[in-house]
């Protein structure tokens, strides 16, 4: 997607994919739709201890059990072919698993003339598709390495979450010419530990979880109990 330079905005609105513009997570879907159902179950069977370890522990175990069934899912195909795969994935993805009252809280911010953008830890080759579909002015995901037009399966870079997904936050918000200041605040919605840096750093983070005040991140406000600036 096309940056939009977007220097006037009166503040800035972060939004995580899965979990919080959408209901549950997306990548395991999208690894189906690319190297089909039964493939993508068998090899995270084989690596159904990793897998879980990571989920518990999150961090860098989390990061290299995800990073392992990639590879094993993705290396050695064409780049083009998993671009177009990914493009029907978001499209049939926004069609089935959006949260109504979140994507209209963006669309709010849209109306405001903030600026926005979607940032996940899931592969950015179908992320930047979904964050334009809802007229984001950016993204910030996972990049995947590729070589001879073929992928590797290896992140380009750091699974963005944690810190790299506030980090890449901040890199895309300046490319946009709307860095967060004092005068143009950050709004950052997440639903996970993921985001937790992310909403740390916010200036108004909301927690759209729906464990509310027993998830990670309970501590913050949630979206009802959250205004918006003009």
């Amino acid at each position: 997607m096309v940056d939009r330079a977007l220097g006037d905005a009166p503040a800035v609105a972060a939004f995580d994919l899965d979990g919080t513009l959408t209901d549950g997570g997306s990548v395991v879907r999208w690894l189906s739709a690319v190297a089909g159902g039964g493939t993508t179950r068998r090899a995270s069977v084989r690596r159904a201890v990793p897998l879980l370890s990571g989920a518990v522990r999150s961090g860098a175990a989390a990061d290299r059990a995800k990073e392992s069934l990639f590879v094993a899912l993705l290396a050695g195909r064409a780049i083009d072919d998993v671009q177009a795969v990914s493009a029907s994935f978001a499209e049939s993805h926004l069609r089935r698993a959006l949260r109504p009252e979140i994507v209209a809280r963006l669309e709010a911010h849209l109306d405001r003339g903030h600026a926005v953008v979607v940032v996940s830890a899931s592969p950015s080759l179908y992320v930047s598709r979904i964050a334009s579909a809802l007229g984001a002015h950016g993204s910030a995901a996972t990049d995947l390495a590729a070589s001879d037009g073929t992928l590797t399966g290896r992140y380009e870079g750091a699974n963005c979450r944690g810190e790299e997904k506030l980090r890449k936050v901040r890199a895309l918000l300046e490319r946009l010419g709307a860095p967060r200041s004092d005068a143009r605040p950050l709004y950052a919605y997440g639903n996970s530990r993921g985001d937790l840096r992310l909403l740390q750093a916010a200036d108004r983070p909301v927690d759209v979880s729906r464990l509310g005040r027993l998830g990670r991140l309970g501590r913050f406000p949630r979206l009802e109990g959250t205004a918006l600036q003009r």
